[in-house]
């Protein structure tokens, strides 16, 4: 009978250290579960914020391509119109001057007279008006040389091209920023004071009045530096957007 016992006793053990064990493995799966439970919404967030952060600056590229191509325009337009200084109620004679086209009322019937070409600088009334010109123009063209740089996206690196359009952009307004500056040099000429009067002087306009293309060409520097700071934080967050290993095999490139 008392081996009997013992080895009921024996066996009543052995089945409680069996459910202890099969208890302590199920904790252990239930630790893993909740473990992997609290990884995979991680990996997900990560994703989920990759995937925002490309958008995003798709998104912001997209509106620089567009600002870039409105811009052209707006230099394009600067270029070209003929009312960058004008008449006032107080000048001798109506008219109104551009960068080369100038136009000047005529004192007896009182009709305009239009001059001056792009590509004949001898009827440019002043040396400043010419500079001026030249730079404007290089500004606009720097402007549709980063247009053509667009069909790059689809051959180099995306990052890379960013920079070579922000360079542009600001190079572009560099320009009209001397463009801007030299163009008032020009208002001693004798035209331009027989439009203002004899008062009229270098970065002195007399009776006449700034008109709207050069204030639209001040805006457009501001326009021009904008975009490059823009283009210039696209490309450094394209360069975050690749792998690391492909950014650590470009620097052992370079």
């Amino acid at each position: 009978m008392r081996e009997a016992a013992e080895a009921l006793k024996k066996e009543h053990l052995e089945a409680q250290m069996k459910k202890h064990i099969q208890d302590l493995l199920e904790v252990h799966e239930q630790l893993q579960v909740a473990t992997m439970a609290k990884l995979l919404p991680a990996q997900e967030a990560a994703k989920i914020y990759h995937t925002n952060y490309v958008r995003n600056a798709r998104a912001i590229g997209v509106l620089w391509i567009i600002f870039t191509i409105c811009f052209a325009i707006i230099s394009m337009v600067v270029f070209i119109q003929p009312y960058w200084i004008g008449d006032s109620v107080d000048t001798p004679q109506s008219g109104y001057f551009g960068l080369f086209h100038y136009c000047i009322g005529n004192p007896i019937t009182g009709e305009l007279v239009c001059k001056g070409s792009a590509l004949d600088f001898g009827s440019i009334p002043s040396g400043a008006f010419k500079t001026a010109m030249f730079f404007v123009g290089i500004s606009f063209l720097l402007i549709v040389g980063t247009i053509g740089c667009f069909s790059l996206f689809f051959f180099c690196n995306a990052g890379s091209v960013y920079k070579i359009c922000a360079w542009m952009q600001l190079a572009s307004s560099t320009c009209m920023v001397v463009g801007c500056m030299i163009y008032p040099d020009g208002w001693d000429s004798e035209e331009v004071k027989r439009m203002c009067g004899q008062r009229t002087d270098k970065y002195t306009l007399g009776n006449c009045t700034v008109r709207w293309a050069y204030i639209l060409a001040i805006i457009s520097i501001m326009d021009s530096l904008i975009l490059s700071f823009l283009a210039f934080v696209l490309g450094n967050r394209q360069d975050k957007l690749l792998p690391e290993d492909f950014q650590v095999q470009e620097k052992k490139g370079n």
